[in-house]
Order: C-alpha cells, then sequence, then structure tokens
C-alpha cells in the first residue's frame, strides 16, 4: 500500500513539474562587422537558453569579411557548431568601412574556421529550413537581401518560421525623437524589407527606432560588462567595441568607456524568446521607395510591431544579466 502510495505521489508531483521548452532552432540574418550592436545581439543570442542559434546568414558588403568577424566570435564562445552561410557580397568595402576589420585582419582566416562555410549561404538557408523539423525562429538585424532572395527562390520556407526584426521608424526616430527617420536597415534595401514584409511567416514581430533606437547600457550595468575580464565573449565584445568606437564614421563614440553605443539589435534577439518588457501595436503601414515607413490604417503592409517600453530599465539590467550568463 505504501508503494503504491509513493508511486502515486511521485506521479502527481511530476504532473505539476515545470515543462521546459526545448531551445528554437536559430538563424541570426545580420550584417555585423558595420554597427557594432551586431555583434553585442549575437553574444546576446549566444547566451539565450530559450534560442538554439544553427546558422548566421550575412547581409550587404563583403560577405566573407562579415563571415570572419561572426566565426571569430564563436570560436571564442566554443560554437563552432554553428554554420556560417555566406550571403551575396553585395559591394567591395573599404579597409576604412570596415570598422571592426582589425579585429579579424591580424592573424585570423575564416577558411581556418573548425564550423561549417557555406558559400552558398541563401541556398544553405532555403537547405536548413526545408528540412527542419521543427519552426525556425529568424532573427533580421541588417539590411536583407540574402534573407529575401531565399524568400523569393522558395517562399514556402516562410510557413516553418517565426521572424523577428529590427526594422523601421513609425514615430520617433534616431536619437530618440521626432520626426521619422529612414532607418538603415530598412533605407538599403528597400525591395528586400518589402519582401520580408509580404512573406507568409507563422508570426512576426519588429522593433523600430520607437523602441529600440533608445537601449543602451550605462552606470553599473555598463561597468559589470566592462570589468568582466575573466569572460571570453565579453571581453570580444567590448574588444570589437574599443576598435570600432574611434573608427566609425558617423558619430563621436568617445565615450565608449563608459557606456555602450545604442544597442538596436539586442531588441529583435529579446523578441525572439520573450514579450517582456514591451508594449505591442498591431500596425498597418507603406514603405517610400527612400525608406520611410509611414503609418496608414490601410497601408499595404502590416505587422506586430513593439512601440513602447513597460520598463526600459528592467530590461537594461535584464539584458546586462543575459550577456552575463546569469540570466
Amino acid at each position: 500500500m505504501m508503494r503504491r502510495f509513493l508511486k502515486f505521489l511521485s506521479l502527481l508531483l511530476m504532473s505539476f513539474s515545470p515543462v521546459i521548452a526545448k531551445p528554437a532552432p536559430t538563424v541570426l540574418s545580420t550584417d555585423i562587422g558595420s554597427d557594432v550592436d551586431d555583434t553585442w545581439a549575437l553574444a546576446q543570442l549566444l547566451r539565450s537558453p530559450e534560442l538554439d542559434l544553427k546558422m548566421v546568414l550575412t547581409e550587404t558588403g563583403e560577405a566573407r569579411y562579415r563571415g570572419a568577424v561572426t566565426a571569430k566570435v564563436l570560436e571564442i564562445a566554443e560554437r563552432t557548431d554553428v554554420g556560417i552561410a555566406l550571403g551575396s557580397s553585395s559591394w567591395q568595402m573599404s579597409e576604412e568601412k570596415k570598422f571592426q576589420g582589425p579585429w579579424v585582419e591580424e592573424g585570423y582566416d575564416l577558411d581556418g574556421y573548425a564550423g561549417t562555410v557555406h558559400e552558398d549561404g541563401v541556398q544553405a538557408f532555403i537547405d536548413f529550413v526545408s528540412a527542419s523539423e521543427e519552426t525556425v525562429t529568424v532573427i533580421g538585424i541588417g539590411p536583407a537581401p540574402s534573407l529575401a532572395k531565399a524568400l523569393m527562390v522558395a517562399p514556402e520556407i516562410a510557413k516553418k518560421c517565426k521572424f523577428y526584426g529590427m526594422f523601421g521608424s513609425f514615430r520617433i526616430g534616431y536619437d530618440g525623437k521626432a520626426p521619422i527617420s529612414n532607418e538603415t536597415n530598412v533605407r538599403v534595401d528597400v525591395p528586400a524589407f518589402r519582401v520580408l514584409m509580404k512573406a507568409d511567416w507563422q508570426h512576426m514581430k519588429i522593433t523600430p527606432l520607437d523602441t529600440c533606437g533608445i537601449l543602451t547600457l550605462s552606470g553599473e550595468n555598463y561597468h559589470r560588462i566592462w570589468s568582466a575580464t575573466n569572460d571570453p565573449l565579453m571581453r570580444a565584445v567590448i574588444e570589437n567595441y574599443c576598435i570600432w568606437a574611434p573608427r566609425v564614421d558617423w558619430g563621436d563614440y568617445s565615450y565608449f568607456a563608459t557606456r555602450s553605443s545604442v544597442l538596436f539589435d539586442s531588441v529583435a534577439v529579446h523578441m525572439a524568446s520573450s514579450s517582456d518588457f514591451l508594449k505591442f501595436e498591431d500596425l498597418r503601414f507603406d514603405v517610400t521607395d527612400d525608406g520611410f515607413t509611414k503609418l496608414n490604417p490601410k497601408g499595404e503592409y502590416k505587422a506586430r510591431v513593439a512601440m513602447e517600453w513597460t520598463d526600459l530599465e528592467g530590461f537594461e539590467a535584464y539584458l546586462t544579466r543575459r550577456l552575463l550568463g546569469e540570466e
């Protein structure tokens, strides 16, 4: 009798145990190596237990440069199981435009990456999604010609994916103020963005400048990351930031020792695993040829959009803990 009771009790306790969801297979579409926020976002993604990064798809510019930055971060993180899918090289980048170039140009060779490098990244992405038995999470944090090309070649793959992206500006522009801006990820390749917005995703959310454009880490949060000298991944992020800050040609980042630049892309990574800290709206809008996303109740495009923070300070502390592997 006692044995039966104990078995019953064990089964009862198991029924109340929390169900731990399996991490979602994830692909990151990125123009890493231009704005350093992509590097922060990659580190954040690698420390998000809800997401299982399988592939990084490079976007715009020189694919091998972006691939090299990605590969070196992945090696430092001991994640060479992640494939690197080289998107089409849109243009030849001058050395001056390779803002994180010094980090990979001295003694680093993409051909030596211990993982897989797919020369035809677009086809590799199509093949990965097509073969997946699970829904794939796709995170877009750059202009997206490679991702758009994949969707045009194989539009059916969108039905197997959830999409989270950093795109647009609806009520607030750069610097956290009106008027709206033609946000870079849209402006650089407007046709690609339109393809993304028309794709038949299972689910889609985007973060525009209205929310992601005001996210930085400063004070104690930033100090904790700056001081994490025993953390190789955070050291890699800070090294890239220190190289990037004096080389970038669109702003003064001389404050790099005391706070981060704007971490636009970290919001897209966060949305892929949680809706916490954000308020969403279902919006319709038009996309102009010069890259503005203009609200229109009868607009051609629609998306679920993170338009406000419910607790920005809380998210900054949460992001710090996650980057440090504490969350």
